[in-house]
């Protein structure tokens, strides 16, 4: 995970059209970044997609980031608003069965469709399971992005603090997702 500073070195020489910045912008930036867009559309090619258009994004608008600003906030921002687009044009799209419109029904497996409601109900008790503290920082990391450090100050707790409670509760959900 990058620093704030290297973060604002990084987006400064991206907007020069430095392309190794842009390459370690991508590498330290795009898993936190997928995590987000996953969080809010909740599916997988959706939301490569989402990152794919933002860092094309960041590249064309690093000129306009103010480095009086959080990187990490303007990069989360950018994905955050990619994704609310997909997931606001997709609630528009009514598909009408038309296949002279390129359009046709799209049938679940219903046999994937009850394991994975299976596999969320197993999810959700084994996160129920864990120790609150343990749950709101894994919650914070996977669901709504934060990093480590943004958890730390959210929770106002120490970094090695943050960073133990969401190692024990992974273990813990890994556990119990197993029996």
């Amino acid at each position: 995970m990058a620093t704030e500073p290297e973060l604002v070195d990084l987006l400064l020489r991206i907007a020069q059209g430095d392309r190794k910045a842009y390459r370690a912008m991508y590498s330290r930036q795009s898993t936190r970044l997928f995590g987000i867009a996953m969080a809010i559309l909740r599916d997988r090619s959706a939301a490569a997609d989402v990152v794919q258009d933002a860092f094309l994004r960041i590249w064309e608008k690093a000129r306009q980031f103010d480095p009086e600003r959080h990187p990490q906030a303007w990069l989360d921002a950018i994905v955050r608003y990619a994704a609310l687009d997909v997931a606001r044009s997709r609630g528009r799209e009514i598909p009408t069965d038309d296949p002279n419109l390129g359009d046709r029904a799209v049938e679940t497996d219903v046999l994937d469709a009850l394991q994975m409601v299976e596999e969320n109900q197993k999810l959700r008790k084994c996160l129920e399971g864990l120790e609150p503290k343990n749950r709101d920082a894994i919650v914070l990391g996977f669901v709504h992005g934060l990093s480590h450090p943004e958890i730390s100050v959210r929770l106002d707790l120490p970094l090695g603090t943050v960073k133990s409670w969401i190692r024990r509760g992974l273990l813990q959900l890994r556990e119990c997702m197993a029996s």
